[in-house]
């Protein structure tokens, strides 16, 4: 499948260079009206609202911009390591505005991040680092123990600066860094150009139907995520968007938080992984419905993948009753070499589900089936071209045929910041010869199915014993079948034995479960074996939170792995 969409119009975009130009323009136009707002669960139940208008954080953004201008050179890197706040996005955007190239990260102190920050900053070598009063002192303490010395600014105490003029970037310099998760290798910085994110934002806009003045985004998600960042900083600036942010953490602890924050938002625009509607659905009171109004939300996006129909209908039946209608729901597939969104289901209307044969879809060929594994739709290509390839050979498999998701467009970054090994997935050919634009192999498996794209899995994750192929997440749906399992926690993989290779299943026990792990165990080994025809070599049962997850909140299957080979799982392990 290869096809083009039209770009979302925005005023003056021909001649708009970056983020922070567009934040100008948006302050001129849109003055007083308030931009940016961070609701602070940290000193209050019922949060703090910290806002800036457009003016305001204009007028802040060139502040750190002139500082910034005093003591790094344009091209040099500017880490941002900040908790949440207006101030992570005042100092993003000023990294910008001086012609820096921003690093989003975060502040040191994350649970079981501190190996991944350290990685990033000896990665791109920041002259800068960008945080907060409140963070300083953290921040001064983690990198006294890095070889990385940059000077440190705190966005939130310089003294405002005299306004002046920027000079716009080159569409093609690099915007910012985005690492990757590094749960299997180091991280790697993706190089987005500036040309790069506003395309994508633009995208977005318009698949979304995103509006100024008309509609919002609300976000949970981290800003140094790819999706977390493009919903709460690159969208808002270039659709002229109000923009309303909250700590992962504040989710976590009150789900219904993010919902009031939907409610109170017109027209509003969010993002979740699977598991946070699941998470919803089952913590959300029925008297914190009550405060619920769900009519006006635009579009609920749900990145994940799979994105589970399970999980749909379990929060839309939760929620029906607050005014949430089903065709906000917007099934959707990207990653961070593309900036962050490739394609989205239909607007309008729920996402297709189909239902395919198991066996056959192991085997590489989607054939609809009365039972099965059941996908949902991501839909078409966001203003830009998607093509199923033989992940070997890179020629274009059969209509209906499994293959690895290939990306090409204006969005697609340049390459890994500092890698050689870049040009073995980005850039691929064929070249178009009117945009010179290569392909990006994404590591996705995928198919087009009358003419929508169906995500199956990844590449790396898929797993292979006696021959056969079985996707990870089917076998860990079917583990979580059984009521002793929490929900959204199983990971299944692949280890090397002396016999080959076979499957191991890490899952987290539900909370309030009296079944004894032996029984647990024995459990879901019979019912891998039943639905799937697959012995599994361990079955490891562990508390609750104790699964590896990403820093939005998924599984992370490559961390689970990596902890159970070299026995970091055998201490937490129940039984």
């Amino acid at each position: 499948m290869e096809t083009i969409s039209p770009p979302v119009p925005v005023p003056g975009a021909e001649s708009t260079a970056s983020l922070a130009t567009l934040l100008g323009r948006w302050a001129r136009v849109l003055g007083d009206e308030v931009a940016l707002t961070h609701v602070d669960y940290r000193d209050s139940a019922d949060g703090r609202a910290v806002a800036l208008t457009w003016r305001e954080l204009d007028e802040r953004v060139g502040t750190v911009a002139a500082r910034l201008s005093g003591i790094a050179a344009p091209g040099d890197r500017a880490a941002v390591l900040a908790g949440q706040s207006v101030d992570y996005v005042v100092a993003f955007l000023g990294a910008i505005r001086a012609g820096l190239i921003a690093v989003p990260l975060f502040a040191p102190g994350l649970p079981g991040h501190a190996g991944r920050l350290a990685a990033a900053l000896a990665d791109c070598a920041p002259s800068v680092a960008l945080t907060t009063t409140a963070d300083i002192d953290a921040v001064h303490a983690f990198l006294d123990g890095s070889a990385v010395r940059p000077d440190v600014v705190a966005v939130d105490a310089l003294a405002p600066a005299e306004p002046r003029d920027w000079p716009a970037p080159d569409a093609d310099a690099t915007a910012y860094l985005q690492y990757t998760s590094g749960s299997t290798r180091t991280p790697a910085g993706v190089v987005l150009t500036h040309r790069n994110v506003l395309a994508n934002a633009r995208q977005a806009c318009t698949a979304y139907g995103a509006e100024s003045r008309t509609t919002s985004t609300v976000s949970w998600l981290p800003l140094f995520h790819d999706m977390g960042l493009i919903l709460g900083i690159g969208a808002p600036m270039v659709g002229g968007l109000a923009s309303v942010l909250m700590d992962p953490l504040a989710f976590l602890e009150r789900p219904s938080r993010w919902l009031r924050a939907l409610s109170a938002s017109p027209g509003a625009i969010s993002a979740a992984p699977n598991f946070a509607y699941a998470y919803c659905a089952s913590r959300v009171s029925e008297a914190e419905k009550s405060y619920l109004e769900l009519s006006r939300v635009v579009s609920l996006i749900n990145g994940s993948e799979p994105v589970l129909p399970a999980t749909i209908a379990k929060f839309q039946d939760a929620f029906a009753g607050c005014g949430l209608r089903p065709e906000v729901h917007r099934s959707s597939y990207g990653l961070a070499e593309a900036t962050v969104l490739v394609a989205v289901s239909d607007a309008g209307k729920p996402a297709r589900q189909v239902t395919f044969d198991r066996d056959r879809l192991a085997a590489g060929f989607a054939v609809p089936a009365a039972a099965g594994s059941t996908l949902v739709s991501c839909g078409r290509p966001a203003g830009q071209r998607v093509r199923i390839v033989d992940p070997g050979t890179g020629e274009p498999v059969a209509p209906g045929e499994v293959g690895e998701i290939r990306v090409s467009g204006p969005n697609v970054g340049r390459g890994y910041w500092g890698r050689t090994a870049s040009s073995a997935t980005f850039g691929l050919p064929p070249l178009d010869p009117e945009t010179g634009e290569g392909w990006l192999a994404t590591g996705d498996l995928g198919v087009v199915f009358e003419g929508e794209l169906y995500v199956t899995g990844r590449l790396k994750d898929l797993v292979v014993v006696d021959g056969r192929n079985h996707y990870p997440q089917d076998i860990e749906q079917t583990a979580e079948e059984h009521a002793g399992v929490r929900p959204h926690s199983a990971a299944a993989f692949a280890i090397a034995t002396d016999d080959g290779e076979a499957a191991v299943v890490v899952l987290e026990r539900a909370k309030d479960s009296s079944v004894a792990v032996a029984e647990l165990a024995a459990a879901v080994r019979a019912a891998v074996s039943a639905g799937h025809g697959l012995g599994l070599h361990d079955v490891v049962v562990l508390p609750p939170g104790e699964v590896p997850r990403t820093s939005s909140g998924k599984i992370s299957r490559a961390r689970c792995r990596k902890s159970y080979l070299d026995g970091a799982l055998t201490g937490r392990r129940l039984g």
